[in-house]
């Protein structure tokens, strides 16, 4: 696919793999929306980057994606490629029970969200002469980290539901594209590395968005990077032994 002149709408665009591929879209010569919860964030990514439009919009409520829907297809006409990048992770023990059910927004950010979005602008984006959907999963999505399952849960179903829409929309002009990072250096988990102390904070953002413009040229619908890349291999030809490999501190219940 053609990865100038396009109209972009990114999710959770103001920071970490959002941030870096609308900085990477602006620079190929594409006019690119984003939008977020924190307003301070996004005022902070214009200021970087004066060309982002930006659009504050919490993703977790049913009425705010409707009115983003509105003021991008009002304000951004030939608007034809739709990143659903937002996301959220959290570490959950249901040993332990739950009174706090803030993991929900997880279900809805991660993968509610995707899914009502893409119903929604999906028959804006059948118009256009060319169009993609680009849904963010993860490495996760293959083989599911015990301390993140509702986190990789979601990112699974994500992965599922892009690729029937692949299939869905085969004779339409959008393509749909999977973006599969693996750990990446941003605040996603920046507070459960730092209190287990790991060195290994991940590749950087920037990294993912040059994969991913090389994916899209080439229009490999599925983008592997780095480490993902032998995650989803790992769940073709051994997935028990990959998980025990990723989850060396739990025991695989029989």
């Amino acid at each position: 696919m053609k990865i100038s002149g396009n109209t972009i709408l990114i999710t959770g665009g103001a920071t970490g793999i959002g941030f870096a591929l609308a900085k990477a879209c602006l620079k190929a010569g594409n006019t690119v929306i984003i939008c977020g919860r924190r307003e301070n964030k996004l005022l902070e990514a214009q200021k970087q980057l004066p060309e982002l439009q930006i659009k504050v919009c919490d993703l977790t409520h049913l009425d705010a994606r409707k009115s983003l829907f509105d003021w991008v297809t009002s304000n951004f006409k030939d608007l034809n490629i739709l990143v659903n990048n937002a996301g959220i992770l959290r570490e959950i023990d249901f040993t332990k029970g739950s009174l706090d059910l803030s993991w929900e927004n997880e279900i809805k950010t991660n993968f509610e969200a995707p899914v009502h979005l893409s119903a929604l602008f999906l028959p804006h984006l059948m118009k256009q002469k060319a169009s993609a959907l680009i849904n963010v999963s993860s490495g996760l999505a293959f083989i599911p980290l015990a301390l993140s399952p509702v986190y990789c849960a979601t990112k699974a179903a994500l992965h599922s539901f892009s690729w029937s829409l692949r299939a869905q929309l085969a004779k339409t002009s959008v393509k749909v594209y999977e973006i599969i990072p693996p750990i990446v250096d941003t605040e996603l988990y920046q507070e459960h590395r730092e209190q287990r102390d790991r060195k290994d904070r991940g590749i950087k953002p920037e990294e993912v968005a040059r994969a991913v413009i090389q994916g899209i040229e080439q229009d490999e619908f599925e983008i592997a990077i780095g480490m993902a890349q032998n995650l989803r291999m790992g769940a073709r030809t051994d997935p028990d032994k990959t998980f025990q490999a990723m989850n060396s501190g739990f025991h695989r219940q029989q």
